[in-house]
């Protein structure tokens, strides 16, 4: 599904480094890591009247992805939520929203992949914009197996939030070309990691299952509906799941903060039905606890 420009989203302010900008204004410099290698971390955030979702998970996760890549001027927690908020009130956005969180290295000196180049501190930017989730989570999407596999650890380790997202913008692609919503990826071992830009579960029997989260992103929208099933003595565990496993569930689902719990209702041709009553009952549970995993902004 092909996202649409808002003209709400025309006159935004965007915060950058340390104060806001017109979007026209909003940039970072050719210098920046983000533009010289990618270099940069980033989270998903979806806001609604009762403040951001799982906020402090998300920040806690940028934070060590940060760390991870040896960032050396890391911002607080207290200094993001207050650039988030002064960025959302600037907007008059309070729900409906969002933001696109994104640390970078920083500006270098001069062009370069050394690190010691960036001499200047990290860039934190906010970009809120005003839009719905991404998919028709009533009707669902149709999706397709990609042959770019999902990196293992022992090449970039996917617990690392990290801006370059190539690998996954390959499967994207391929599922443009075949004219499906996501692209299916598999781990270097062919079993199942995730969508292009989502965590994946599958209902059969009764029971729901969720790939390792080997080679994937372990999604917090996903450890959310982990800990709902759990909640809600709803059976639920990891594994390494297959193709045909994935061909033949009763229900298959995939979450993420852009789209929320999405129904996956094709699979390489294959339909997979989103009329399995297990499937209803956790995407319904999660419409409902949703806002109450969210953080105010003081």
């Amino acid at each position: 599904m092909l996202q649409k420009s808002n003209p709400k989203n025309d006159n935004i302010q965007v915060f950058i480094k340390d104060k806001l900008y017109p979007r026209s204004e909003a940039k970072v410099s050719v210098f920046d890591s983000s533009v010289q290698g990618g270099d940069a971390v980033w989270e998903g955030l979806r806001v609604y009247p009762e403040g951001v979702v799982c906020l402090d998970k998300h920040l806690t996760r940028l934070q060590e992805s940060a760390k991870t890549l040896a960032f050396v001027d890391i911002p607080s927690k207290e200094f993001i939520k207050k650039a988030i908020k002064q960025t959302l009130d600037a907007n008059g956005m309070n729900d409906d929203t969002h933001i696109r969180l994104t640390l970078t290295r920083g500006e270098k000196i001069t062009s370069g992949m050394d690190p010691r180049l960036n001499q200047n501190g990290s860039c934190l930017i906010v970009l809120a914009e005003w839009k719905p989730l991404v998919y028709d989570n009533d009707h669902g999407i149709k999706v397709i197996s990609t042959s770019q596999r999902r990196n293992s650890p022992q090449f970039l380790d996917s617990k690392i939030h990290h801006n370059n997202l190539l690998n996954n913008i390959i499967a994207k692609i391929q599922a443009n070309v075949a004219g499906k919503d996501a692209g299916l990826m598999l781990d270097d071992r062919g079993f199942i990691a995730e969508l292009n830009g989502s965590n994946l579960f599958l209902v059969k029997n009764g029971k729901v299952f969720t790939p390792f989260a080997h080679a994937c992103l372990p999604g917090i929208t996903r450890n959310s509906v982990i800990e709902m099933c759990k909640k809600h003595d709803i059976e639920i565990s990891e594994a390494d799941i297959t193709l045909s496993q994935f061909y033949n569930a009763d229900g298959v689902f995939a979450t993420g903060t852009m789209g929320e719990l999405t129904p996956v209702v094709e699979i390489d041709g294959r339909s997979v039905s989103k009329e399995d009553s297990l499937q209803k009952k956790i995407i319904s549970l999660f419409k409902k606890e949703v806002r109450g995993l969210c953080e105010k902004l003081d």
